[in-house]
């Protein structure tokens, strides 16, 4: 117990340990929220329960686009270390992860003005800056699942040649490897359809999503976070 409350506070020190906490804790009072309001003809308390979680994780939300406020140095020293890629890095996955980090830089201005605009701070609409952050968000999720899925692809092939060798503690290393680039796609999938449905109507399924089912998608793409966050630590 104590050592679980340790591992708790560690990771609430950090900034993306907490981010990771708070988006977690938000999607899943989404979740409970939703359920508790599809039963509200049938249970007041329920209703007034499930409300104020929809409340309580929206107040969330907003605290970590203000959080994100001061996001823009790191992505920036993140793109420019990583450039165009290393030179015998796989082509593929260097120009998938490039067009990424674009995607990823340009989204967080948008959502400032965006955020600013919500705040009356400046005097434009924030509908469109919101479409605009959400396209990139869309973007780089599918950027990242398709570079996953590149990647993938290179770890089966090596796993083929050192199965060929019988190396074993390099073929178990390629397998924790391959498990941890299935879980990032299955995490993207669930973020790429929560962004979806927040696109204007008439694309895809975008505004169809009743509040537990994105609650549902977003908690586990949250926890599937921390699960790779702990591993990365380990």
């Amino acid at each position: 117990m104590q050592q679980s409350v340790e591992s708790l506070v560690r990771l609430l020190e950090s900034y993306r340990g907490r981010d990771k906490i708070i988006r977690t804790v938000c999607y899943g009072s989404q979740l409970v929220g939703g359920v508790l309001t599809r039963k509200a003809e049938a249970d007041v308390s329920s209703q007034r329960l499930g409300k104020s979680l929809l409340l309580f994780s929206a107040q969330l939300s907003h605290c970590r686009t203000v959080l994100r406020l001061f996001d823009d140095l790191s992505m920036l020293a993140y793109s420019h270390s990583y450039g165009l890629g290393a030179s015998d890095e796989d082509k593929g996955i260097r120009w998938i992860s490039v067009l990424t980090n674009v995607a990823d830089q340009l989204y967080y201005p948008c959502e400032h003005v965006a955020w600013a605009a919500d705040a009356e701070i400046i005097k434009v609409k924030s509908d469109k800056w919101w479409l605009f952050c959400t396209v990139l968000w869309g973007t780089s999720l599918l950027l990242g699942i398709l570079r996953s899925l590149r990647v993938l692809l290179l770890l089966r092939r090596k796993l083929k040649r050192q199965e060929r060798y019988g190396e074993g503690s390099r073929q178990t290393r390629l397998h924790s490897q391959i498990r941890g680039e299935l879980l990032s796609i299955l995490s993207s999938a669930a973020d790429l359809s929560n962004a979806i449905h927040w696109m204007p109507p008439g694309l895809l399924w975008a505004g169809r999503f009743p509040s537990w089912l994105v609650g549902l998608l977003g908690t586990t793409s949250s926890v599937i976070g921390l699960i790779q966050m702990n591993n990365s630590d380990s």
